[in-house]
């Protein structure tokens, strides 16, 4: 007996010990991983078997986005001192007092890409907001009412038809230019399709069709004639942009407002996200992206305006000088109208011949897809970028801009893409990376 009681403090002591150096979860700064199901689990698992890590909870990925929010879109043309098409004008002094207006009331304007990332999920917008858009394509829009913008700070979005800027077929001297638009560009304007001659769209109605020497005759096109043209306008716009400025076209504003199935179908398989009319309504979360209504702003009819509001209340001089530098003296890669076999290609140039770069001012534009994350190397001047996300279309145009000695400078050049290649790549899948 006397053993066993001399045995007991023993145990006791061998006990704290191992207590000691084996300190439990409550008091170790590791999380208690034994506490999780995921934990109770493994040590439930029976001999041979491998017991995984512990499941962490799953993230999310995107935000939770405020669905009962609601903006309204309104879509100016001229700006002009003196009214003589009240149907698509507007005095600077009266567009000015509703930009002020938008802000004494309490809405926030927007940008458009912004409300389409309210639409995809991706992130929040205020519960009462604007966006602001200009149709055609007007001089006085970069001359007047950006500066009016920037006066107040205000997102805007530009709908270009591509013959109407000057050096179009209908652009004439009130044209704004593509300098303006690069000028725009640069600046954070958004600059998105609204066709290439501004005519309705649908097949068998009248439409203009500009000839040779300028002489313009009025016809009906069906069948393959139709789909050329239709083709041209509502694609060929898109292109063209995208190839002049380097940017990503992804919203489509319809000559007004008149389509149908056929239009949205070409639409979307050009790569639209989202297609504009002129019936002015709020947008909801629900709204369907192939027809957002926009309030259209006319002098005559000042209460749309008014309306508008208390619906969504109650629920420069000329473009910077840039220095051209040919293609040819940057050894780019694609070189100048070449043709690649990929829709994947890298895009290279050497800037060492232009002296006096700032690094941090090197960008690059590809058409398609916008301003792309380049590497830059000062030592060498070589800019780079290899694609990602397949390139579409048969030709891509890739400009590069940065400051040299205070100017800007910026090259263009643009190679083909070999559609049989492309297509190929875009069937076969992604090659796994190795681990």
């Amino acid at each position: 007996m006397m053993i066993r009681f001399a045995i007991l403090p023993l145990i006791l002591a061998l006990n704290f010990s191992m207590c000691k150096k084996n300190p439990s979860a409550e008091g170790s700064s590791q999380p208690a991983v034994s506490s999780s199901p995921s934990a109770g689990a493994s040590a439930g698992a029976s001999p041979g078997t491998s017991a995984g890590p512990p499941s962490s909870p799953a993230k999310i990925s995107k935000p939770v986005v405020d669905q009962t929010a609601q903006t309204i879109i309104f879509c100016y043309h001229r700006l002009v001192d003196k009214i003589r098409y009240p149907g698509t004008e507007i005095t600077p002094a009266a567009f000015e007092a509703e930009m002020q207006q938008l802000k004494d009331a309490g809405i926030t304007v927007i940008s458009m890409q912004d409300l389409l990332a309210w639409k995809r999920g991706d992130k929040n917008i205020p519960p009462r907001c604007a966006v602001i858009t200009f149709d055609d394509g007007w001089k006085s829009q970069y001359e007047v009412a950006w500066p009016i913008m920037k006066k107040f700070g205000y997102p805007f979005t530009m709908f270009i038809y591509t013959e109407g800027v000057r050096g179009g077929s209908l652009g004439g001297g009130e044209a704004i230019t593509w300098e303006q638009l690069a000028d725009m560009r640069d600046n954070g304007v958004d600059i998105q399709a609204h066709t290439a001659t501004h005519q309705d769209l649908r097949e068998g109605h009248n439409i203009m069709l500009a000839a040779p020497g300028g002489k313009r005759t009025r016809t009906k096109l069906t069948g393959p004639q139709y789909e050329q043209w239709v083709h041209n306008e509502v694609v060929g716009s898109k292109e063209l942009l995208e190839q002049r400025l380097g940017i990503k076209v992804n919203c489509f504003a319809v000559p007004f407002g008149n389509y149908n199935e056929h239009v949205k179908e070409l639409a979307r398989n050009a790569g639209f996200e989202a297609m504009f009319t002129v019936y002015g309504q709020p947008i909801t979360f629900t709204s369907p992206l192939d027809s957002l209504g926009r309030y259209a702003i006319e002098a005559n009819k000042p209460k749309v305006f008014v309306d508008a509001v208390k619906m969504i209340g109650t629920s420069s001089g000329g473009a910077a000088a840039v220095a051209e530098v040919g293609a040819a003296d940057l050894s780019t890669q694609p070189a100048d109208g070449s043709t690649v076999h990929t829709a994947l290609p890298l895009i290279k140039a050497n800037l060492s011949r232009v002296s006096g770069i700032e690094p941090a001012s090197v960008q690059m534009r590809v058409s398609g897809l916008g301003v792309v994350p380049v590497s830059y190397d000062p030592k060498t001047g070589t800019v780079l970028y290899q694609v990602t996300q397949k390139l579409r279309g048969d030709s891509c145009t890739v400009i590069v801009s940065a400051k040299a000695e205070g100017k800007k400078v910026e090259a263009h050049w643009t190679f083909g893409i070999d559609a049989t290649a492309a297509a190929a790549a875009k069937a076969s899948p992604s090659p796994t990376v190795k681990k």
